[in-house]
């Protein structure tokens, strides 16, 4: 399923989480992750069919109920999300739009993100939103969403931290790291357009930010804003049947990585060595090393691996048991990654395997396994220029446009 989200008067979370119970979205797919987050009785919906310019849409209000609202850190916000029992994706999901949301404000205040405050990420309408906008969008099986760059805003806003201006500081921050085109506001009235939690959804969920594409829709939902504005204000989530008329361009898939590093300066190479096997053997996306100057002179090693989050906790034990370092320095970051998939294609030389990346053009780019390389190489009595000069006719023949189609 494709979500096409058209916002041209701007992006927020109730706006959002409006438009999917305008599409028919049961509450209930809101309210049950909610419930096993704890929040069951501490806020309410108010959903009303509105008119805005003349054009009607759901409107919708998120009213907290807590007479004394918990102030969480975003530490304790992620430890809340990874001991709730959620559905895995909607835990991975809410997880980056909430990481995303800390970067920002970490960025913005000059803090460590684990500092950032619960009402900094939003309070518990944020976790609404955020929760709600991902249970619904899984629910509905949405794969691809495509947004309209959204306008932000200009003037200013008043926050916790006093009068700030438009776009919001969050807003501009996630925005240059997720590369999001804002929209000009030129022709708006000054106000906030745009909000952090708004754009922190779409910067995780969509493809890629541009016109709406060419398509058949079967549903649409609209979400009205609170403001009056000289314009109908509102968003329109359409859905489309991927495949059906729909003619999309591939893009990079946002995703959140944890970063593992210690400096090293009392490790034989064979250890070394060892630990980042195992670190790779457990899980870790990538262990690199780079050769550093430390205290007295000493010639160390920084060792780095990455990982997903969720993996993050079993690859410390890795260090603790494997390594020689006292301390362990940890961050999340925000990764482009491309569209992959694998394959093994048969040549008369044997098999190799391939993987294949597709580019934003959408064209294949393939690489072949070298260990496969070297065997066939080593089996024929070749070099590995000449294995490579066999199989390069056949690539074309292999790439997953063609008859042949990889497994991934």
């Amino acid at each position: 399923m494709l979500a096409v989200l058209d916002c041209p008067t701007g992006l927020a979370g109730n706006m959002l989480l409006a438009a999917l119970l305008d599409l028919g979205l049961s509450q209930t797919v809101i309210e049950e992750p909610l419930a096993a987050l704890g929040l069951a009785g501490r806020y309410r919906l108010i959903c009303e069919q509105r008119h805005s310019a003349g054009l009607r849409g759901l409107h919708l209000e998120v009213e907290p109920l807590e007479q004394q609202p918990m102030h969480r850190h975003w530490h304790a916000l992620r430890s809340l999300l990874e001991q709730a029992p959620l559905a895995e994706p909607l835990r991975q999901r809410t997880q980056q739009v909430f990481e995303l949301l800390a970067q920002a404000e970490a960025a913005v205040h000059g803090m460590a993100a684990e500092q950032v405050h619960f009402h900094e990420v939003g309070a518990i309408d944020a976790l609404v939103d955020v929760v709600g906008v991902c249970a619904g969008l899984l629910h509905l099986g949405v794969e691809q969403v495509i947004c309209t760059p959204p306008p932000a805003g200009h003037g200013q806003v008043r926050s916790a931290h006093g009068l700030l201006p438009l776009p919001a500081p969050a807003v501009l921050e996630i925005a240059r790291r997720c590369a999001v085109p804002l929209a000009s506001s030129e022709t708006f009235p000054p106000a906030e357009l745009t909000t952090p939690t708004g754009l922190a959804l779409m910067a995780c969920w969509a493809s890629h930010f541009g016109p709406m594409p060419s398509l058949v829709p079967s549903r649409v939902g609209i979400g009205l804003g609170t403001r009056d504005l000289d314009r109908p204000n509102l968003l329109r989530l359409v859905l489309a049947e991927a495949g059906a008329g729909v003619a999309t361009t591939p893009a990079a898939e946002l995703q959140t990585v944890v970063v593992q590093q210690a400096q090293i300066d009392d490790a034989t190479a064979e250890d070394l060595a060892h630990l980042a096997e195992t670190l790779r053997q457990a899980g870790a996306l990538d262990v690199f090393s780079q050769a550093i100057a430390m205290k007295k002179g000493r010639q160390g090693v920084l060792l780095t691996a990455l990982t997903s989050p969720d993996l993050a906790g079993p690859l410390r034990q890795v260090w603790w048991q494997h390594g020689t370092s006292i301390g362990l320095r940890e961050s999340s970051q925000q990764r482009w990654a491309l569209q992959r998939q694998s394959s093994t294609l048969e040549t008369p030389l044997g098999p190799v395997r391939l993987k294949w990346v597709r580019l934003p053009d959408g064209c294949w780019r393939s690489k072949v396994e070298h260990d496969d390389l070297q065997a066939l190489a080593a089996c024929h009595g070749l070099s590995l220029a000449q294995v490579r000069a066999r199989l390069e006719p056949l690539l074309n023949e292999a790439h997953p446009d063609a008859a042949q189609r990889p497994h991934g």
